[in-house]
């Protein structure tokens, strides 16, 4: 007779207690009413990104864009640091948010080297583009993995 072995099924995104948490918290409101304003932001510039790129046209307003989506960036990671803590008790890195955090920091590095180079001058605006291109597309990748999560709790929410 074959015995075989089972795998306790994998822990939930939330324990009950970081579930009441995250639901009792106003910060999971900031964070839902930031993000799809960010992602708002980001569709408009990344338009613009992409306009400036093919025909050369609208650098102010594409800057501007792109300094406006990086504010919301700043902004939606401070107080998404504030949301761990309360939820997690960790400011960031989290287990259930640790890669999510991990490439946010690359989001985040990418959107302050196009700042240095605007602020620091002396860049040709197309090497300017393409960084926040790359900051852009890092971004749409790190959407993804926050909606994946959100997804995940909402199946946990429907499995309990």
């Amino acid at each position: 007779m074959a015995v075989h072995a089972t795998t306790p099924p994998a822990p939930g995104l939330y324990t009950p207690a970081q579930k009441a948490r995250r639901d009792a918290s106003v910060w999971t409101l900031v964070q839902g009413i930031l993000a799809p304003a960010q992602f708002l932001v980001f569709l408009i510039s990344f338009a613009l990104v992409i306009r400036f790129m093919t025909t050369g046209e609208g650098y102010v307003i594409t800057t501007t864009s792109i300094v406006v989506k990086t504010g919301f960036l700043y902004t939606i990671m401070i107080t998404g640091a504030i949301w761990e803590k309360v939820v997690f008790g960790q400011y960031l890195f989290a287990p259930a948010f640790f890669w999510e955090d991990v490439f946010s920091f690359g989001v985040i590095a990418l959107h302050t080297l196009y700042l240095y180079m605007i602020f620091a001058g002396g860049f040709d605006p197309m090497a300017e583009m393409t960084v926040a291109l790359a900051a852009y597309v890092a971004y749409a990748i790190n959407a993804g993995q926050f909606l994946w999560k959100l997804r995940q709790a909402r199946l946990q929410g429907a499995a309990a």
